[in-house]
């Protein structure tokens, strides 16, 4: 086994999970997930059936991530982050052939408890507030936050706040706003 499982997580048969991921306490992947390397799944962490996740994803202790979502690599997933996968659930109504995808985009990061409801595609290396809902789709670079979540800001690669001059303080990268979406232009 080229990846840690803790003794008390569940990896179901058939599941494929890449050199170096760590699968900590009560985590559960079901058969057609499939994590990529690197990767680490905190406590409690559900990971379900045709769920994609890329290289060097972090999910913190309890989320779930739900049949229909995509992580590309580099994402972040906060403390109890929830996806959802149906619009319009109900118990007595089956709706497992209504699931809408939700695609989180490289390098974007979800803060803790925030809520991401299905069919939205997250945007590369945008960063969502803890405790934002995300009912729409979000540009790359794109800092949300609220309920509902509404952009307040652009954020850098490396996830510092940009200033109005569009430099990142961190690293020097600088950026430009294009038909209103953020440009990396010198890093």
């Amino acid at each position: 086994m080229s990846y840690y499982k803790h003794e008390t997580a569940i990896i179901d048969e058939g599941a494929q999970i890449g050199s170096g991921t760590r699968i900590w306490h009560f985590s559960h992947v079901m058969a057609s997930a499939h994590i990529g390397a690197r990767c680490i799944l905190g406590q409690n962490v559900f990971i379900g059936n045709q769920v994609k996740l890329g290289d060097n994803v972090k999910v913190q202790n309890n989320v779930s991530v739900y049949e229909g979502v995509i992580c590309e690599d580099d994402v972040f997933l906060g403390p109890s982050v929830v996806f959802t996968n149906v619009i319009n659930p109900r118990s007595s109504v089956q709706r497992k052939d209504e699931f809408k995808p939700t695609l989180v985009k490289k390098g974007a990061s979800i803060g803790a408890n925030a809520t991401i409801v299905c069919g939205v595609t997250l945007g590369e290396y945008c960063m969502i507030g803890a405790g934002a809902v995300v009912t729409k789709d979000v540009l790359p670079f794109a800092l949300l936050t609220g309920v509902p979540a509404r952009q307040t800001g652009w954020v850098s690669r490396s996830g510092e706040i940009l200033g109005h001059d569009l430099t990142c303080a961190k690293t020097g990268e600088k950026y430009c706003i294009e038909n209103g979406k953020l440009i990396l232009i010198e890093g």
